[in-house]
């Protein structure tokens, strides 16, 4: 079968590679979509945390099931699906409440143990396999994993009044955070980016106000917005050196913040302003596989999210792909593969 396999930085090829062999428990999927995501970006750049080239890129995946192992119950050849990426090691205390994205011996593709969903086949446990409703497509399919580090992120936040929120960073995360915030009840969202056409993205989503860091100050326009008090929660999902200074400064006494980004360089934080205002700071690593059950549900009982893809590409196109989501070089939210 054919994969995306970044060979070095900034360098993608495909390649031929043996199709998977399933075990007793497992599916094989034929991968009708993949995404392509903020962490394969990483590991293009050579800078992610623990996925180092050579690796097959990708998580994000949808695709009809073509072989099932013998002890599998609940799927058929046939069956249109999408996987949870990450299998815990069943073990540990992590796993044993429930928190596999915590588990430190999980598994996840592109990973010596597990081959990336940039391939033609894929191969998952059926126990982390889910069937998409019929009607949706496999694009659809493919964003329940971001929408799970979405609904992971929101979930995290503990607060009694959701009043207004702040997300700060319109790519991909932050604008499916946007939209879990007004499934889970927050009355008016405000969107933060650099980028003219993810405030426009924003908007048409249902943010109520989309504010530019390189135009307004962030700080002033918010506390107008709120009255001056400040929006009860905050949503980390991009990377500037001040962001969660910025984020502190907009929140309210006893709000929250939430840090999903995943920042990889050392940022100063004022850490005076989180104390005096009584400020909860917690970080969101992926999800639980009840925020992925969850983000299934969602799009199976018909949450569009159809906007958000904004490219469609051939496999052999991955490398453009991953060029034009880090130079910004056209309007991209969510790029989508299809081996």
């Amino acid at each position: 079968m054919r994969v995306a396999v970044v060979t070095e930085p900034y360098k993608v090829k495909i390649e031929e590679m043996e199709k998977p062999v399933i075990g007793p428990e497992d599916v094989l999927i034929r991968v009708m979509s993949a995404g392509i995501c903020g962490s394969d970006l990483h590991l293009f750049k050579g800078t992610h945390a623990f996925r180092n080239p050579p690796a097959v890129l990708g998580h994000e995946v949808a695709g009809e099931v073509v072989e099932t192992g013998s002890n599998v119950t609940r799927f058929r050849v046939g069956d249109r699906v999408t996987v949870e990426p990450q299998l815990g090691c069943g073990q540990c205390e992590f796993c044993a409440a429930g928190l596999v994205n915590l588990c430190t011996g999980k598994v996840v593709p592109g990973t010596p143990k597990w081959c990336g969903t940039f391939a033609e086949y894929f191969a998952a446990r059926e126990e982390i396999t889910y069937k998409l409703a019929e009607g949706v497509s496999y694009e659809l399919g493919t964003l329940a994993e971001p929408l799970a580090v979405a609904v992971h992120a929101i979930r995290r936040l503990d607060l009694s009044e959701k009043n207004s929120i702040a997300i700060l960073g319109s790519g991909t995360i932050g604008l499916l955070c946007l939209v879990v915030s007004k499934q889970y009840g927050f009355k008016q969202a405000i969107c933060t980016d650099t980028a003219p056409y993810n405030l426009e993205m924003a908007i048409r989503l249902g943010a109520d106000l989309a504010i530019n860091p390189l135009k307004e100050d962030v700080v002033k326009a918010v506390r107008k917005f709120t009255g001056s008090r400040g929006v009860d929660a905050a949503v980390i999902a991009a990377g500037a050196p001040t962001i969660i200074d910025q984020a502190s400064a907009m929140t309210r006494r006893r709000g929250e913040i939430v840090l999903v980004a995943m920042i990889t360089e050392k940022v100063p934080v004022y850490s005076y302003s989180l104390v005096f205002n009584e400020q909860r700071l917690s970080g969101a690593m992926t999800y639980q596989s009840r925020d992925f059950e969850e983000a299934v549900r969602l799009i199976n009982d018909g949450l569009d999210l159809c906007d958000l893809v904004t490219h469609r590409l051939p496999m052999e196109e991955t490398q453009r792909g991953l060029e034009m989501l880090d130079r910004k070089t056209e309007n991209v939210v969510k790029i989508i593969v299809h081996p």
